[in-house]
């Protein structure tokens, strides 16, 4: 094997990788959000979980997409907002004696 192809199956394989990590996160952020819906919870902003969805499948990117970064960057802010509203739920009702969370 020469080393031009040594290089481009590892740069498959390295982005594979990469592109396993983000579907990883897309997956997450798609089960947090139907677990926040089914306890009643707010999910935060609708457009930012299907910007992050649509941003992710499009094909136009800040970055080419063998690279990835950009998308999980897109996914990780995208969770951490859905998220976040499980916070400030949480402490929206800790301040609140007649609104403690079921234990």
């Amino acid at each position: 094997m020469d080393t031009t192809t040594t290089v481009i199956t590892m740069a498959a394989v390295l982005a594979a990788i990469v592109l396993a990590f983000a579907v990883g996160i897309l997956v997450r952020l798609v089960r947090t959000r139907r677990e926040l819906r089914r306890a009643g919870l707010p999910t935060g902003p609708r457009w930012v979980f299907w910007g992050a969805v649509l941003y992710f499948v499009l094909p136009a990117d800040v970055l080419p997409d063998p690279v990835y970064l950009d998308d999980i960057g897109v996914l990780l802010l995208a969770l951490r907002t859905v998220r976040g509203s499980l916070g400030e739920r949480e402490r929206g009702t800790a301040h609140r004696p007649d609104r403690q969370p079921a234990r």
